[in-house]
Formats: structure tokens, C-alpha cells, sequence
């Protein structure tokens, strides 16, 4: 029988195109209510957030569309892309649903991971969507940076 490493902290998943597509303005570490199962999954390494955002609900913000999927083994099984609510502080809430509801912002996952306590966290960026033209300045700005670095390696 295989074993599994089990990550007690450090990153479970990160959504590396937030940042091709959103240019993010400000990050917040926030908690998730998550289930028995849920965490189990997680710990195995196991989630997707690359399709997930982030939405107000009344007083409450909760995370849309991450996909944890079911842990083997368990008798109690959760739905994989279900609604997750997240903990966040009044004052973090009431400022997030303002600039996303006036300046036409998102609120993107960055990552999610386990902290030095062992708790579930996300990363949270609030975010503006980056137009086409500017989705390939950034294309033009890394391939310059990777051909420099070659150029001095070459001259070093």
C-alpha cells in the first residue's frame, strides 16, 4: 500500500493565472468553514481553485467554485464544488463588498494553504480585470526578463 505525504502547513493550491488576469490591488489572509472531509482532502494536496472567486452574501463573503474533491475512505462525503463560507472581520467584509459593488472589482483567490497552527487559509486578492493589450504587455515584460537573464548568464 502507498504511502501519502499528509501537508500539516504550507500551500495546498495557488491559482497561478490570478495574476496574468487580474492586476491585483490589495491581499487579505482570510479563514474557510470547511467540513471533516474537506480537510482531510486538503491535506492530501488535493484542491482547484483556479475557476474559484470570492462573493458578498448579505453580511457574510463566501468562496464560489473551488473544487475539493471527495476524500477516499470517508462514510461522510461533502460536495465538491459547494459554497464555502469565509471568516473574515466585519470591518475586512463591509470594505471588500464596497469596492466590489462601486469600482467594479473581483475578489480572486490567490492561495490556499495551512498555517503554522495547521488552520486552513486563503489568500484572497481584490482584483481588476486586465484587458487584452495589457495581458500581453506582461507576456512582452517576462519574455524580456527571461532573455536578459540569459544575456548576462551568457556574459558572466
Amino acid at each position: 500500500m502507498a504511502k501519502t505525504a499528509l501537508i500539516s502547513h504550507g500551500r495546498v493550491a495557488e491559482n497561478r493565472r490570478a495574476r496574468f488576469d487580474y492586476f491585483i490591488e490589495d491581499t487579505i489572509e482570510a479563514g474557510i468553514q470547511l467540513t471533516g472531509s474537506e480537510v482531510k482532502s486538503l491535506r492530501l494536496g488535493r484542491a482547484n481553485i483556479a475557476e474559484a472567486f470570492a462573493q458578498p452574501e448579505g453580511r457574510e463573503f463566501f468562496l464560489m467554485n473551488a473544487h475539493i474533491p471527495p476524500y477516499q475512505g470517508g462514510v461522510f462525503q461533502h460536495e465538491e464544488r459547494r459554497k464555502r463560507r469565509l471568516l473574515l472581520k466585519k470591518k475586512e467584509i463591509d470594505r471588500l463588498a464596497g469596492e466590489v459593488q462601486r469600482k467594479g472589482m473581483t475578489v480572486v483567490p490567490l492561495s490556499l494553504f495551512f498555517n503554522d497552527k495547521g488552520l486552513a487559509k486563503i489568500s484572497l486578492g481584490l482584483a481588476k480585470g486586465k484587458k487584452h493589450e495589457d495581458r500581453r504587455e506582461t507576456i512582452k515584460k517576462r519574455e524580456w526578463q527571461r532573455d536578459k537573464a540569459r544575456l548576462m548568464r551568457a556574459k558572466g
